[in-house]
């Protein structure tokens, strides 16, 4: 069952990137300018961030695997009307309805906390991210190669047909969950504020992968563009290989779930964020040759994707530990604030890329971890100045 929810989860969360190598060929296609470009990525994220809040937090109190199927086969239609847009505009409101749905990939990482004992809920919940992130990371080379070989129309609709075959196969094998509460939806959202205000392990976890997340939305906006640009001249296929060698950063999912389980959040949170500084430093620090620099933006790449995984299985474990009765209602929060501060990333790097240019995208993605950071510097202070004072 775990391994059916990481494939799944990693299917459904691939649909938010594959447009992120392709905002080229797509903007080109559909009229988009090179400003507007970044709306691409931007706009699914926004569409994912309006699921997790309204629909996400419906995994509390309706029975789940419907839930999930229904939002599968919206997002079915979503990749099929992207997959034969020719207008920019009807491109874009296929995308934000692609991120909407996908949300059903948060109704299943919960489900996987609901089935696992406390001891070792950190290490499934990472088994499951990693294959979520896997996906994430192998959307990027799968959508450049298959554009490749034919077109950006092609990688939607084959997409869409997935989808509604991975709709089927949960439909049969996935068990019911039918949660105990019979909240109405009004009070339902409702709750939303006040678990905020009340959980303030939520606000600093979602505060902490907002940074990470921006940045890793603001490298992946930009760095395609900046490949297959004067200085680096590669093809959708090159892209492909640049991406997928960033797969490795998915190493970090379980290694953070098993430190977390371990009592060793608080350390290695400060390490996923000083990888996130790294990764944009790195390229401002080490300049070269084409290939040297290329080689230095590959290792960029990994520690970065290291960083947002790591930051995120610590924050789903942090979060899963509280009530399970308002688990999907955490998540939800957790990943509609984070994936906002990856909204903000993915814009902002569109236009600071058009309007300043590589290095101060490099100066603009530093800062989206610095401040986590600073913000991680204030909750590691009272825990030094407890263990002084035993």
């Amino acid at each position: 069952m775990v391994l059916l929810l990481a494939v799944a989860a990693g299917l459904i969360v691939a649909n938010l990137y594959y447009a992120q190598t392709l905002v080229g060929p797509i903007s080109r296609a559909t009229g988009l300018s090179a400003g507007a470009a970044g709306l691409i990525v931007t706009l699914t994220q926004i569409g994912y961030t309006l699921g997790l809040l309204f629909i996400v937090p419906l995994g509390d109190v309706l029975e789940n695997r419907r839930l999930v199927i229904g939002a599968l086969l919206l997002t079915a239609i979503a990749l099929f009307t992207a997959a034969f847009s020719t207008s920019g505009w009807v491109f874009l409101a296929a995308a934000l309805a692609i991120g909407l749905g996908s949300v059903a990939a948060q109704i299943l990482v919960p489900f996987a906390a609901h089935l696992t004992r406390e001891a070792t809920r950190g290490q499934v919940v990472g088994k499951v991210v990693s294959g979520l992130l896997l996906g994430i990371m192998l959307a990027r080379p799968v959508a450049s190669l298959v554009a490749d070989a034919s077109n950006w129309h092609v990688v939607f609709g084959g997409a869409a047909v997935l989808i509604l075959v991975l709709a089927a196969v949960l439909r049969v094998k996935l068990p019911q969950r039918v949660p105990e509460s019979a909240l109405p939806y009004a009070r339902l959202i409702g709750s939303l504020w006040t678990l905020f205000k009340a959980t303030p392990v939520l606000r600093r976890r979602a505060a902490y992968q907002a940074g990470l997340f921006g940045a890793f939305s603001l490298f992946w906006t930009v760095t395609p563009m900046m490949l297959s640009g004067p200085q680096f001249q590669l093809s959708q296929t090159g892209i492909a290989i640049f991406a997928l060698v960033g797969m490795a950063g998915a190493i970090a999912s379980p290694i953070a779930g098993r430190l977390a389980d371990a009592g060793k959040t608080l350390p290695a949170t400060g390490v996923a964020l000083l990888l996130g500084v790294s990764a944009f430093a790195l390229p401002l620090l080490i300049p070269g040759s084409r290939d040297v620099a290329l080689a230095v933006l590959v290792i960029a790449s990994i520690i970065l994707d290291m960083g947002v995984a790591a930051s995120l299985v610590l924050g789903q474990r942090a979060i899963f530990s509280m009530a399970p009765e308002v688990r999907s209602r955490l998540n939800a929060l957790y990943l509609a604030l984070f994936f906002a501060g990856g909204a903000l990333g993915s814009a902002l790097g569109g236009w600071v890329f058009a309007t300043y240019g590589w290095h101060t995208v490099l100066l603009a993605g530093m800062a989206f971890p610095a401040l986590g950071l600073g913000l991680w510097l204030s909750e590691l202070r009272p825990v030094a100045l407890a263990e002084t004072s035993k």
